[in-house]
C-alpha cells in the first residue's frame, strides 16, 4: 500500500487551517500545519512534504520570506500552492513562482481539486 501523500497547511488563521486539514485528512492526505513561514520551517526540519498550502500574509515569518529560505535549502522542494486574500493574488504570488494560486474565500471543490493536479504530478 502507498504512504499517504503529505500536505503542509500554512495559514495564521486557525479556522481555515482546521477546515483544510479536515479536508484534506477526508482525501487521505497526511497534513500537517503551521501558524506562520518560521513555524512550517521547524516542521520541514522534520517532515517532508509532498505540498505546500501557504497564505502570503502571517505574523513572524511571511510567505515570501519562507519561500525565499525553502528555496535555499537542500531539495527536494515540494511544489506551493498560494492562498492569500491579497486584492492582486497571482500578482502577489509571482516572487515565489507557486504551482497555483488560489485567491481566499476559496471553494473547497476547487482546492481539492487543485490539490490532487499537483500532487499527481509529483
Amino acid at each position: 500500500m502507498n504512504s499517504p501523500m503529505h500536505v503542509l497547511v500554512v495559514d495564521d488563521d486557525e479556522s481555515i487551517r482546521e477546515f483544510v486539514e479536515l479536508a484534506l485528512a477526508d482525501e487521505g492526505y497526511e497534513v500537517m500545519t503551521a501558524v506562520h513561514g518560521k513555524a512550517a520551517l521547524d516542521i520541514i526540519e522534520e517532515w517532508q512534504p509532498d505540498l505546500i498550502l501557504l497564505d502570503l500574509r502571517t505574523p513572524v515569518m511571511d510567505g515570501w520570506e519562507f519561500s525565499r529560505v525553502y528555496k535555499r535549502l537542500p531539495g527536494p522542494h515540494a511544489p506551493i500552492i498560494v492562498i492569500t486574500a491579497t486584492s492582486n493574488p497571482a500578482f502577489c504570488a509571482a516572487e515565489i513562482d507557486p504551482y497555483a494560486v488560489l485567491a481566499k474565500p476559496f471553494d473547497l471543490d476547487e482546492l481539492l481539486r487543485l490539490v490532487n493536479q499537483c500532487i499527481c504530478r509529483v
